[in-house]
């Protein structure tokens, strides 16, 4: 069975990666989910009864007011720090050096995070009449989503190549 699997992976190098990519940021899931759970849940449940809208954010208490906002953001770094350094060692086995390529990732952070940290609102609103309190856990997911699709072709090409 393993030398059928290293024969496939042998054959399918590239779609490999990809699987290992998105098995592999299922660390930075995790922690994701954990870090938006425990924001909710304790840091900042306080800040929920209050309103927040900056910018292109728009977190109404019914979306989580600024208890949503700061969990998602809370979450967001968490995961990418994790995801970045997981990525690098077991994914792309990227040797080169991280100064050259950290401006590249936090770029493509930064991006993907306004994406994810704008978009929860939204989701919330359209799903929370049919999935209650889970609004923000399918948020969530759908960040996730977005995240694989801007993510993977920048860290594969740009970010964790190697020297």
């Amino acid at each position: 069975m393993v030398k059928k699997i290293y024969a496939w992976r042998e054959a399918h190098p590239d779609l490999y990666e990809f699987i290992l990519f998105n098995i592999m940021s299922n660390v930075a899931t995790v922690t994701n989910f954990i870090m938006l759970w425990i924001g909710t849940g304790f840091l900042f449940s306080h800040l929920s009864t209050i309103d927040f809208h900056w910018f292109v954010f728009n977190y109404s208490v019914s979306e989580g007011g600024l208890a949503g906002f700061l969990s998602f953001l809370l979450a967001y770094i968490c995961a990418q720090i994790v995801n970045f350094i997981v990525q690098r060692k077991v994914v792309f086995s990227a040797t080169i050096e991280i100064k050259k390529v950290l401006p590249w990732y936090i770029v493509t952070v930064v991006v993907a995070g306004l994406i994810s940290i704008w978009l929860p609102p939204y989701i919330i609103q359209i799903t929370q009449p049919y999935v209650g309190n889970l609004a923000a856990t399918v948020a969530n997911i759908v960040n996730i989503i977005i995240q694989v699709a801007i993510n993977y072709p920048m860290m594969k090409y740009k970010i964790m190549r190697k020297d």
